[in-house]
């Protein structure tokens, strides 16, 4: 074989080697190239952010109060439909702005939604890990108590906590929050079941650790992407709970500008004036779905067996 022959045969070798080792990338490329590839976590998370940041800035840029009351300007028509300016959204039948309204639901349902997620995700991965890891009496007894939550009408049950405790919006969070921490909870057991019995886990433990120190530091970070997916659909049910309650006038009471209850209140002027049900109503469905699609995508791309 003549040098050229060889230099040739050479560069053919090498080449495919370069190119393999300039397509390598680190995990946290890959992630980044499979969020940005994911349409409905992409359009979720846009949404989900330009609601929160309508909620934050909104009513700061705005001069009317969402607890004003005007009865000459009650029951103005949106602009679209013969309305003014000076009330985008038009008036209640109580003449309060209904855009400086909506703003201020949008705070109080992502507000419910993330505290009631949160305080869930609390109680259900403690129960979880605490479950999982000891097993034994331990684990009867938390699988008892999931056996009873799961037996219970969550809303009704919502309901007659409301009631008996009392309407207003810490109750409602935490109301909320006690009674949705089951997925957490089965998430949170199988998954320290199966990494209790990996080798770090028995090196932690050779070493030392106490158990608090193994639990927080081994076991819990390998549920992160878990609890995170589940974080958003919880967040989700949360916020449409929320509603409901308002909704039947058992959640957050007037003058709070909550959706569900805007809804309840615009149904008795609804063949007259639709607008007081159908926007707070869309305002309610963009959030929910922006963030099932948030959730579902991130579902996709963090969890192994979400992936495509």
């Amino acid at each position: 074989m003549t040098d050229t022959n060889l230099s040739n045969a050479t560069d053919a070798t090498r080449l495919p080697r370069a190119t393999e080792s300039a397509t390598l990338l680190t995990p946290r490329q890959m992630l980044r190239r499979r969020a940005v590839g994911h349409w409905g976590l992409m359009i979720g998370g846009v949404l989900l952010a330009a609601i929160v940041l309508i909620a934050v800035f909104g009513p700061m840029l705005m001069h009317i109060s969402p607890y004003a009351q005007d009865l000459t300007a009650r029951l103005m028509p949106p602009v679209w439909a013969g309305g003014s300016w000076d009330h985008v959204f038009g008036t209640d039948h109580l003449g309060r702005d209904y855009l400086a309204r909506i703003l201020i639901g949008a705070r109080i349902s992502l507000t419910v939604g993330f505290l009631a997620a949160t305080l869930g995700c609390v109680i259900g991965v403690s129960l979880g890990l605490a479950a999982g890891y000891f097993g034994g009496r331990v684990d009867q007894v938390v699988s008892y108590l999931l056996t009873c939550q799961l037996s219970l009408p969550e809303l009704l049950l919502a309901m007659v906590l409301v009631f008996l405790i009392g309407p207003s919006l810490w109750v409602v969070i935490g109301v909320i929050g006690i009674l949705h921490w089951t997925y957490y909870l089965v998430i949170a057991r199988s998954a320290a079941m199966r990494i209790r019995e990996l080798d770090f886990v028995a090196a932690a433990r050779a070493l030392g650790s106490p158990t608090w120190r193994v639990l927080g530091y081994e076991i819990l970070p390998n549920l992160r992407s878990q609890v995170i997916v589940i974080f958003t659909i919880e967040m989700g049910t949360a916020i449409l709970s929320e509603a409901a309650l308002s909704f039947l006038g058992v959640g957050i009471q007037s003058p709070t500008p909550a959706w569900g209850l805007m809804i309840a209140q615009g149904r008795e002027t609804l063949f007259f004036d639709p607008w007081l049900c159908i926007l707070p109503g869309a305002a309610l469905f963009i959030l929910i779905m922006a963030v099932n699609l948030f959730g579902d995508g991130l579902r996709d791309v963090l969890t192994p067996e979400g992936r495509r």
